[in-house]
């Protein structure tokens, strides 16, 4: 009897204690760190990648990948990745019609590759998970830079690694610049008044280290409760003009990010993903979701301080989004602080770019894609399947969908897309209205999108199309399509390594 009471004693214990923790779980307030960054650190800024051009004419760039040290605010060095330093990668520039050569260097243990997110580009040097770059080798990309003055960025994309290699450090900006698609009269002085603002979250352990497990009951990955900007912890960028242009990169794994200013503000909308919009959008809040850009302009006055913030990017009805994603959370992200004296910017246009727009009675295919759990329609990536064939100079509007309640993010390589409507029915916003190459799927809704494949055919090497949360590429969410010459077909083989 004695032993029975015992017994019933400690599984009521362990039932009040199980109770006690769901009910934690459940109730527990989001991540909210507003008014609490202490902004002690001024904004590091990239460095503009050093190049030459060469005997060809061709623009040549160097990038290593390597592991190493960095102060990422935790009182002690924190092990990063990154390309030619510590931790992130130098920002490299080209004009539109230049030649670039970009040799890529792995000075890790294991494969990588660097994939140039949001270029227009051959199958071959977009840098997917068929050409893995082995420990120790190289491969020199190289490619004509055909599209808009625009914010792009370059990652790893190597096959289930993704998530880590980003996570770790390794991501930078790669700009374009193309007097015919962009306007004079904006901010143009890289790293005063034209600033590029990479955005990531990170979770530590008690010794300062990158922790790589996900907070409990996430289906996206990793979520941090510390905010790093270009690798700083409690940045602020110092203002000397009117109006400074923040490129703003989400280059997290997993989180969204929903900006806005800390005194309600409006900031000026003028690009995204592909480059400039045809005219400026005022919005008082902005969300990009993993992989997605915006460039902002924002008015300062002489001597204020204004700070850059993330609000909830979910709804109040989206319970498991918000407590279980991230959905919830709130970050003050950047300080900008104004010199008593400000340089007087020029009038932003009222209109900038003209964009062309696809026509969807051209197309010569329409795709349906629903993404749930870790499938596309059903099925994980596999290396010899292809799921796409696109013919060459031909247009094609795809309608992806998320089929499920776990937050999504589609991304297409190698062309931009326009956004044609959403599948619920709602607006079109403005920050949807250029050019793009990622875009989030909000639970159970979706959008129709319209690309042109105008080149590149290459039935042996495949393009990707994939969720860019990572963790859910990294474990199948991705699919590949080739583009080949009229009346082609795929013949997709062995990966392209390099080295090994």
């Amino acid at each position: 009897m004695r032993r029975w009471l015992i017994g019933g004693l400690m599984v009521s214990v362990l039932v009040v204690a199980g109770a006690g923790v769901g009910v934690w779980v459940l109730t527990r307030p989001g991540l909210d760190t507003v008014g609490k960054v202490a902004f002690e650190r001024r904004l590091a800024v990239p460095p503009l990648a050093k190049s030459t051009v060469d005997e060809q004419g061709r623009r040549v760039f160097d990038l290593r990948a390597q592991a190493g040290e960095s102060d990422l605010g935790r009182g002690k060095a924190t092990a990063t990745w990154g390309y030619n330093g510590s931790y992130l990668g130098p920002t490299l520039r080209a004009k539109r019609g230049e030649r670039v050569v970009v040799n890529v260097s792995n000075g890790l243990a294991e494969d990588t590759t660097v994939h140039w997110h949001g270029m227009h580009l051959p199958a071959r040097m977009d840098g997917g998970p068929q050409t893995p770059i082995r420990p120790g080798a190289a491969f020199s990309p190289e490619w004509k830079v055909d599209q808009p003055a625009a914010t792009l960025w370059y990652h790893p994309h190597p096959h289930e690694r993704t998530e880590k290699q980003v996570y770790r450090g390794l991501a930078g900006m790669f700009l374009i610049d193309d007097p015919g698609t962009d306007v004079a009269a904006l901010p143009h002085e890289y790293g005063v008044d034209d600033v590029p603002v990479m955005v990531q979250d990170k979770a530590f352990d008690d010794d300062g280290q990158l922790s790589e497990s996900g907070p409990f009951g996430s289906e996206i990955g990793i979520l941090g409760d510390s905010v790093l900007v270009n690798g700083t912890a409690g940045p602020y960028l110092d203002v000397t003009t009117s109006l400074v242009r923040l490129r703003l990169l989400n280059a997290a794994t997993a989180r969204i990010f929903n900006f806005s200013l800390s005194d309600g503000r409006p900031f000026t909308l003028i690009g995204t993903d592909g480059g400039l919009l045809d005219r400026p959008h005022r919005l008082d809040r902005l969300q990009l979701s993993v992989g997605e850009r915006a460039e902002v302009l924002v008015a300062m006055r002489p001597g204020e301080r204004v700070v850059l913030r993330s609000g909830p990017p979910a709804p109040e009805g989206d319970f498991a989004i918000r407590r279980f994603q991230g959905g919830g959370d709130r970050f003050d992200v950047l300080e900008l602080r104004a010199a008593a004296a400000l340089r007087d910017s020029p009038a932003t246009p009222g209109t900038l770019v003209e964009t062309p727009r696809l026509d969807p009675a051209s197309a010569a295919q329409t795709r349906e894609m629903t993404f749930t759990e870790r499938d596309i329609n059903g099925r994980k990536m596999e290396g010899a399947r292809v799921d796409a064939v696109v013919t060459r100079d031909t247009t094609e509007v795809w309608t992806v969908r998320n089929g499920h309640g776990t937050p999504h993010s589609f991304h297409l390589h190698d062309v931009q897309f326009q956004v044609l409507s959403r599948t619920g029915g709602e607006p079109v916003p403005p920050s949807l209205s250029g050019w793009k190459d990622t875009v989030y799927l909000p639970p159970h809704e979706g959008y129709t999108v319209i690309m042109r494949f105008a080149d590149f055919a290459d039935p042996e090497t495949p393009y990707m199309f994939h969720c860019h949360v990572l963790r859910h590429e990294d474990e199948g969410m991705m699919g590949q399509f080739v583009v080949v010459e009229p009346g082609g077909s795929a013949r997709v083989g062995a990966h392209h390594s390099h080295g090994g």
